[in-house]
């Protein structure tokens, strides 16, 4: 075993180097088996785990512009709307006229979209349970400042799933023109 200036342990095979399993990828593998597993587990809520991102978004932060929404989720307005719509034709959120800017839309939740909050939480205090149960209390603790504390480092914003960067819109079903 030969240890790099980096810290990375690098495992010497007669062929080759071979990298040993380092930190970024055990992030990446419980971070792919974490989202998977919640997104099992919302599908029930019939929820996307995008569509729960803004949920939360909208009842910590209610009232805000769809253009503000779609910048803190780095997506274009134009990706924004039609994720949006799919929500209101729920009854989950609704577009209310910005009182100061008569232009602008504010989001908010809807009381069928705070109950469905309600149990999107419930769902989402059990998906941490079991992903984290094999640490202590004092283990969960530091785990989560640790990944704080690095995803700080790497300029993410903590109640922001990078994916919404890549999130497209279900295409509507087409009509038949007579």
């Amino acid at each position: 075993m030969e240890r790099l200036s980096s810290g990375y342990d690098i495992a010497m095979t007669a062929s080759a180097p071979t990298p040993r399993t380092g930190a970024a990828f055990l992030l990446a593998q419980l971070g792919a088996h974490a989202a998977g597993l919640f997104a099992e587990r919302i599908a029930g809520l019939d929820l996307t785990p995008a569509q729960a991102g803004l949920l939360r978004m909208l009842a910590t932060n209610p009232g805000r512009s769809q253009r503000e929404l779609a910048g803190d989720l780095g997506m274009p307005p134009s990706r924004f709307v039609p994720f949006a719509d799919e929500l209101e034709e729920r009854g989950l959120i609704e577009r209310r006229r910005n009182p100061s800017d008569r232009r602008i839309y504010a989001l908010h939740l809807t009381g069928k979209g705070e109950k469905l909050l309600a149990e999107l939480a419930q769902v989402g205090m059990n998906h941490e349970q079991q992903i984290c149960e094999s640490l202590s209390p004092e283990e969960h603790g530091q785990l989560l400042e640790l990944l704080r504390r690095i995803a700080d480092q790497q300029g993410l914003h903590p109640d922001v799933h990078p994916g919404y960067r890549r999130l497209h819109p279900k295409p509507k079903p087409a009509h038949d023109t007579p």
